[in-house]
C-alpha cells in the first residue's frame, strides 16, 4: 500500500483514511506493508510501515500541494525540493523497494502516489488498484486545476486494474472527466469506528468562545483546509446574513491554507471581522474542545469527495449542515444539506438552527443513531472483495 501521509504527519483527512483502512483490513486477515515518501519512524502495530527514505523530511513549510519547497535534511546539508520531484524520488524509491518485498497486490491512494504505484505495477506485474480521495477538479474548486496532475490521475485510472471511489459522487466525476469506464470503478465509502472517539474533557481551551457562549452567544463551526475547493467565501457571506436573525454568533475557523487572508478581507469588507475567530490547523484536544464549544458545524464545499470531518463533528453530539456537493450527505441523513453557492439558504439554515435549540437537539440525537452504526470494517470488507477478485490466493 502506497500513502502520502499518516497520523501524526497528516494535513488533512486522507491519512486519517489510510489508517482507519488499514486497522480494518489488518482485523479482516490482510498483511500490510505502508510505504511512505518520508522517514518519520511511524510504526503501527497492526502493519508494517516502511519509509521510501532512510533521512528524515521536514515538510513543516510546505503551503502548496503541487510546488511549494521543503527543507530535506542530508548530512546537514539543506537542499529545497518541489512535491513534483519528490513524486519522481518516491516512484524510483518504490520502484527498489519492489524487488525486495513480497506482496500479491498494490494499493495507491491518490496521485501523490499514482506514479510509484505504477512503476510497482510495471516493475511486478501485479494488479494496481487505485483509491481516488479527491480529483484535480475537487481540489480546484470545479475547475480544471493543474494539467499535470490531471493527466497523472487519468493515465493511473487508465492502466490500473481496479479504481476505488469515495463516493458515488468521486465516481461520477471520474467518469466525466477521464471517461473510465463506470464497471471499473467501485465505490467504497469512508467511515468511522465510534468507539475510537475520546471523551470530551471538562476543561475548555476556547475559554473566550466559553466566555461568549455563558452570555448567550452560539458558535458556528468549520474544519478544514482554507482553499477554495471548501466554499468558504460563501460560508462567510451566509454568517453575515445568519446574523440579522440571530445578531449573537461567531464563527470558528479550524484549519490554515492560502485562502486564508482572502477570507479576512471579505469578513472586513463585510463588517463582520470581530465574529470570525481563525485557530489554525489543530489536532487532538485543541480539536476536540473546538467541537465541544460548538453549536453548528457547516462543511460548505464546493465539491467535496467525502468529508470525515462532518462525521467527526456528529461523533462529538454536534449538529451538521453539509453541502450536497459532499460524498457524506450520501451516507448521512440526519443533517441539514444545501447547494454551496445558495447563500441565502445556507443563511437560513444557519439561523434556523441556531434559534431553535430543540432542532439542533434533534438533528444531532438522530445523527447520533446513524453515527453509532457505522464502521469501517464494512469498507475493509469492500475492499478485501476488490483484492479478491485480482488476486486468486491472498497469503
Amino acid at each position: 500500500m502506497l500513502g502520502w501521509e499518516l497520523p501524526p504527519h497528516n494535513s488533512g483527512g486522507l491519512g486519517v483514511a489510510c489508517l482507519e483502512l488499514t486497522r480494518a483490513l489488518a482485523a479482516n486477515g490482510a498483511d500490510i506493508e505502508f510505504v511512505l515518501p518520508y522517514y518519520a519512524n511511524q510504526q503501527y502495530p497492526h502493519m508494517n510501515v516502511t519509509s521510501a527514505f532512510s533521512e528524515a523530511v521536514d515538510t513543516s513549510s510546505m503551503v502548496s500541494v503541487y510546488d511549494s519547497p521543503y527543507l530535506e535534511s542530508n548530512t546537514k546539508v539543506f537542499r529545497r525540493v518541489t512535491v513534483t520531484n519528490q513524486q519522481a524520488a518516491f516512484e524510483k524509491a518504490v520502484s527498489s523497494i519492489v524487488s525486495q518485498t513480497e506482496f500479491d497486490i498494490i494499493h495507491a491512494h491518490d496521485w501523490l502516489t499514482f506514479r510509484a504505484g505504477l512503476a510497482a505495477k510495471w516493475l511486478s506485474g501485479k494488479p494496481l488498484v487505485v483509491h481516488v480521495h479527491s480529483i484535480e477538479r475537487d481540489r480546484a474548486g470545479g475547475n480544471s486545476g493543474n494539467q499535470i496532475v490531471r493527466e497523472i490521475e487519468a493515465t493511473a485510472m487508465m492502466l490500473a486494474d481496479q479504481v476505488i471511489a469515495v463516493s458515488e459522487q468521486t465516481k461520477r466525476a471520474i467518469i466525466e472527466d477521464y471517461l473510465v469506464p463506470a464497471e471499473k470503478i467501485d465505490v467504497v465509502h469512508n467511515s468511522v469506528n465510534p468507539e475510537d472517539f475520546l471523551p470530551l474533557d471538562e476543561e475548555n481551551d476556547y475559554r473566550y468562545l466559553s466566555s461568549l457562549k455563558a452570555q448567550g452567544w452560539k458558535v458556528v463551526t468549520y474544519v478544514g483546509r482554507l482553499t477554495i475547493q471548501k466554499g468558504l467565501t460563501h460560508l462567510v457571506r451566509a454568517l453575515a446574513a445568519a446574523m440579522v436573525k440571530y445578531p449573537k454568533t461567531v464563527l470558528l475557523l479550524i484549519g490554515s491554507g492560502e485562502q486564508r487572508d482572502e477570507v479576512i478581507r471579505l469578513a472586513a469588507d463585510l463588517g463582520i471581522a470581530d465574529r470570525v475567530l481563525f485557530a489554525d490547523f489543530q489536532r487532538g484536544k485543541r480539536l476536540r474542545d473546538g467541537f465541544k464549544t460548538t453549536d453548528l458545524f457547516v462543511m460548505p464545499s464546493v465539491s467535496e469527495p467525502f468529508g470525515l470531518v462532518a462525521l467527526e463533528a456528529v461523533g462529538y453530539g454536534v449538529p451538521v449542515l453539509v453541502s450536497k456537493q459532499s460524498g457524506v450527505a450520501e451516507v448521512l441523513t440526519n443533517c441539514l444539506k444545501v447547494d454551496y453557492w445558495d447563500i441565502d439558504g445556507m443563511a437560513n439554515q444557519i439561523a434556523g438552527v441556531l434559534n431553535n435549540q430543540s432542532l439542533g437537539d434533534e438533528l444531532s440525537r438522530n445523527a447520533s443513531k446513524e453515527f453509532n452504526r457505522m464502521s469501517w470494517h464494512r469498507s475493509a470488507g469492500l475492499v478485501l472483495d476488490i483484492y479478491k477478485s485480482h488476486v486468486r490466493v491472498i497469503t
